[in-house]
């Protein structure tokens, strides 16, 4: 049973809303009791466009210009705008209008209301004001990245006006070319609801970029839908400047360290010991394959280490095979790697030193000690750059620089016929014998400073317990000398 028309009536104007209805062509035909009541306009003076009176001066374009596009869209649409009450003062309020369709698909009506949203509107007011004087850079934007909202402090570090930061690529103009990619990159506005950072450099009003730790925080729905996001924007631009003045002297620090002793790990100052390192720093950039030979404990490896380091190869690993300490049964498997099933005990497969040292180097001490088939399958290593794991047989690719070092005579060794003399060809394209002479010459050995580190932690353990540690000091180390 439907209300009669007058029951319609007095439910209109009691909802607590203004509502209102016009024609297809947006002249209204009626408005509520509540409506004419707030605006103190009669029934007549709004229909029409009469309606128009009552909106402030500032928003009527606004109004009209939304009101038109709707119309056009035939869609439900919403506006905000300030109208007039009947004491001539202006409050904000929320405005939606619904169409209404005949069966044929028409429009024949609109039908509409209007929501105080003054308090809503003030709060607004009062923490925008609030968020403006925080001394940090804030910006709102859409789920799609566009920006919405920039505070006081944004706005003034840009010398922009608040409709320019809104145009659309105004990033771009203040963005430093160089950070363009990394922002662009990030800007996965929809697909990612998490908070991220990023570091970028952005141009102020003086014409200067800064550096700012962007921080970008996900407004969510109940569904996980981002509504909007929060950035904040803090100036980094002095840390910027310490870490790369740290960087710098830093750089500094390492070439004096370098000038005076040639090489990080190695200290030494004889005239033998350099002629070494100069001819280490000649063939570092180099892919020549060396052999260095020298006595035991003249810190072979360390010159093969400061070999790689200072090679193209130093960002990959740095491997390092005594061949002195594996039974010569395992070190073929032990180079090469071995297959499941390749002798007694080999339950799975295992990766070689030459896998392990891809793109690398691989440093094989005391060579002159391997075996007689070890060494014919290094030296097909070597000239054709491919192995096989034992008991395998597929060919693996190698992309490995080898640096050897023994303390045996391995020109003497080739004339008995225990090492091959066309692999100590291969392996010495740049033989590195001076090491040997270092004793003879009565020049300093080469130490390591994690050798001089360890010895004066124990000097400093003996001195605060000289009795426990009394064997720490030689004689001669203990020994005062007489005035």
């Amino acid at each position: 049973m439907y209300p009669l028309e007058a029951q319609l009536r007095i439910m209109i104007d009691t909802i607590p809303a203004l509502a209102w209805s016009c024609l297809p062509d947006g002249a209204n035909e009626f408005t509520n009791k509540r409506w004419r009541d707030y605006t103190g306009l009669s029934q007549a003076e709004a229909l029409g466009l009469g309606w128009q009176r009552t909106f402030h001066p500032d928003d009527l374009g606004k109004v009209m210009e939304n009101w038109r596009a709707v119309q056009a869209s035939g869609e439900p649409s919403g506006a905000e705008a300030r109208m007039r009450r009947f004491d001539g003062e202006y409050r904000w309020f929320l405005i939606r209008a619904e169409p209404v369709h005949d069966q044929h698909g028409n429009i024949v009506r609109w039908f509409g209301t209007s929501t105080d949203i003054e308090e809503l509107k003030r709060a607004e007011k009062e923490l925008r004001d609030l968020v403006d004087y925080v001394p940090q850079l804030i910006v709102i934007r859409a789920p799609d990245g566009r920006s919405i909202y920039a505070n006081r402090a944004t706005l003034d570090y840009l010398g922009r006006t608040f409709e320019e930061f809104l145009e659309p690529d105004f990033d771009r103009t203040v963005i430093h070319p160089d950070d363009w990619d990394k922002v662009t990159s990030t800007r996965q506005w929809g697909s990612r609801a998490v908070q991220f950072e990023l570091e970028a450099r952005m141009k102020g009003k003086d014409g200067l970029y800064r550096w700012f730790l962007y921080r970008f925080n996900p407004l969510r729905d109940c569904d996980g839908r981002v509504l909007r996001w929060f950035v904040t924007g803090t100036e980094i631009e002095a840390l910027k400047q310490a870490e790369e003045r740290a960087q710098n002297e830093n750089l500094a620090l390492r070439e004096e360290v370098d000038k005076a002793s040639m090489f990080e790990e190695i200290v030494g100052n004889s005239s033998t010991l350099r002629a070494v390192l100069t001819r280490v720093a000649k063939v570092a950039p180099t892919e020549s394959t060396i052999v260095i030979s020298g006595e035991t404990g003249t810190g072979k490896e360390l010159i093969a280490r400061a070999i790689h380091k200072r090679s193209p190869r130093s960002s990959r690993a740095f491997v390092s095979v005594n061949c002195a300490a594996i039974p010569q049964s395992l070190i073929a498997s032990e180079l090469f790697g071995h297959e499941k099933g390749a002798f007694t005990g080999a339950s799975q497969r295992r990766l070689g030193r030459f896998e392990m040292a891809e793109g690398g180097t691989l440093f094989l001490d005391e060579v002159g000690e391997l075996p007689a088939e070890t060494q014919i399958a290094l030296l097909r290593v070597l000239q054709e750059r491919q192995f096989e794991r034992v008991g395998g047989n597929q060919p693996i690719r190698a992309d490995v620089r080898v640096i050897s070092a023994t303390n045996r005579d391995l020109k003497a060794a080739m004339a008995t016929g225990v090492f091959r003399s066309d692999l100590f060809y291969r392996l010495s394209v740049f033989p590195e014998n001076t090491l040997c002479q270092q004793k003879e010459h009565g020049a300093a050995s080469v130490v390591s400073l994690a050798r001089q580190r360890s010895r004066a932690a124990e000097c400093n353990r003996a001195l605060r317990d000289p009795v426990r540690n009394r064997n720490v000091f030689s004689r001669r180390e203990l020994a005062v000398p007489r005035p």
